[in-house]
């Protein structure tokens, strides 16, 4: 190969985890910890609690205090054992899947990390077009047609990329001045993926998933310094790592969300 495609991967799990034992079953969970700032004192006592999230994807995921010690963290895990289990096993029993898209009215279309809801419209004396306006996404076309759906996903993802472009273009100029390794500006071109965020090539330069403007701005600056850290360590080594968390503290956080939406903004 050449080039290494360093992703910013979708439903991968974080850098630190642990395990647990229920019954003849043994549970993963993802280890997210707070970084360290002055609070309150009210706040550092919320901040102290150990708070579990089961997600869709069935991820078991534990929000800590900086400094909770392993220990500690297994035995809070241990307490909610009953609950998580019951959780896994009732989004396992779902649907696993997100039905595919319709392209119909009454969808919900997704935007920097804001739901709309989608309407079409026919007019013979429109020319074909996409408008976000008063939390609706409009799609116009001249007339119904047994192809509509592909034109609809057509002209939906064409408004996207466009999107895409700019707000990837904005956020990159934004994130620079906490890479200070990065010199100039490093190319990027839209390309949609189904298991990458984002990659990096051995010479700087980035590829973003369009699909990743469906996200909040905060979600495309994890993405877009989690590639712009691979220009200076180019695999996930325990330098890269502290690397990301100098630039972005909290990127743990930005980042299981990010995850726990991905299923709702890939789906096509």
């Amino acid at each position: 190969m050449t080039s290494k495609s360093i992703a910013a991967e979708i439903n991968t799990t974080t850098a630190e985890r642990g395990c647990f034992i229920y019954g003849a079953e043994t549970i993963h969970y993802d280890i997210i910890r707070k970084a360290e700032n002055a609070k309150s004192q009210h706040s550092r006592t919320q901040a102290r609690k150990v708070v579990i999230k089961v997600h869709p994807d069935q991820r078991v995921v534990a929000t800590v205090p900086f400094d909770a010690s392993d220990e500690s963290i297994k035995n809070a895990m241990i307490k909610r054992a009953r609950w998580i289990w019951e959780s896994i096993t009732e989004f396992a029993s779902q649907n696993e899947y997100v039905m595919p898209r319709q392209y119909i009215s009454g969808e919900t279309q997704f935007y920097l990390g804001r739901r709309y809801v989608l309407k079409v419209v026919f007019d013979v004396e429109q020319v074909p077009n996409v408008k976000l306006h008063r939390g609706k996404f409009t799609v116009t076309l001249k007339k119904d047609c047994d192809d509509r759906v592909v034109k609809i996903k057509a002209l939906l993802d064409r408004w996207y990329a466009r999107k895409a472009e700019a707000i990837f273009h904005e956020r990159l100029l934004a994130m620079l001045p906490k890479a200070s390794w990065v010199k100039g500006l490093p190319r990027f071109r839209i390309m949609a993926m189904t298991k990458q965020w984002g990659s990096c090539s051995i010479k700087g330069s980035l590829m973003l998933n369009p699909h990743l403007v469906k996200a909040p701005k905060e979600c495309i600056d994890y993405v877009i310094l989690h590639e712009l850290c691979h220009i200076a360590e180019h695999n996930h080594s325990d330098k890269f790592w502290r690397l990301l968390t100098q630039v972005m503290p909290h990127w743990k956080e930005v980042k299981a969300k990010l995850d726990d939406m991905a299923e709702l903004y890939l789906n096509e």
